[in-house]
């Protein structure tokens, strides 16, 4: 995969955006009277001390919302509390006394524009920004990536080929992150942007054949790209990709 960006990049970005799940109809009635959201402190992404704006993002159970983004709010305050004293009507929840990052809002804001999942995916985090989250059109607009990945992207975009970016599958006990999935009706493609340097490494080398041996077996058609190959000669790329696609159509 190409290089991540990292939390110190990040703190360099002044609208961080965080869109998290909106998993319960009551949850969301909490954020329009009390404009406040709710993460637990063991599975909030790391770079939760950084956000600015907060966007919501509704499941199924939302019927006409689902699979969109339609609302956020600027962050006017983070702080730690028990799960018991941010829902005390839930005190026999099993987490109830697990710690809960409570995200304060200034106000509840809805999009111009809603921003809707094609696949309908069920995401739990997405990091952006407010002018991506301003301006996209449906999640996958919205991921920050490598420089080799947002031009693969834009090149599946200028082409009209449908894809999932950083698409989470699991396969046996892991969990695996694809750059791009694409998907047919005989098969699936997960594509990787591989970073010279980074693959290179032989530990880099043998976790690489490890999990596509892994997605291989899982039925996936797996394409690699060095980050060469996607600067200098893209069209070559998408040749590819297009006649593996018309093998699982």
């Amino acid at each position: 995969m190409g290089k991540r960006i990292n939390l110190q990049d990040l703190e360099k970005i002044p609208d961080l955006t965080l869109v998290g799940i909106v998993k319960r109809k009551k949850d969301f009635e909490i954020i329009k009277k009390e404009k406040w959201y709710r993460i637990p402190v063991k599975s909030a992404p790391k770079e939760i001390s950084q956000i600015k704006y907060l966007a919501f993002y509704f499941p199924q159970i939302f019927g006409e919302k689902k699979w969109q983004i339609l609302y956020y709010g600027k962050v006017k305050k983070i702080e730690i509390l028990k799960r018991i004293d941010l829902l005390p009507n839930e005190k026999v929840h099993p987490n109830a006394l697990e710690d809960y990052y409570k995200i304060n809002i200034e106000k509840l804001i809805k999009l111009k524009n809603p921003i809707v999942s094609q696949r309908g995916r069920r995401i739990v985090f997405i990091i952006t920004t407010l002018k991506k989250l301003l301006n996209s059109k449906e999640i996958n607009d919205l991921f920050i990536t490598s420089p080799i990945e947002e031009k693969l992207y834009c090149e599946l975009k200028k082409n009209k080929i449908p894809c999932e970016r950083q698409y989470f599958v699991k396969e046996g006990n892991d969990f695996y992150s694809l750059d791009f999935a694409i998907f047919g009706k005989k098969g699936k493609i997960a594509i990787e942007c591989d970073g010279e340097k980074y693959h290179l490494k032989k530990k880099a080398i043998l976790y690489d054949r490890e999990r596509d041996n892994q997605l291989v077996s899982a039925g996936w058609r797996i394409l690699r790209f060095y980050s060469k190959d996607i600067k200098k000669s893209p069209e070559r790329c998408i040749r590819l990709i297009k006649k593996t696609i018309e093998r699982i159509s």
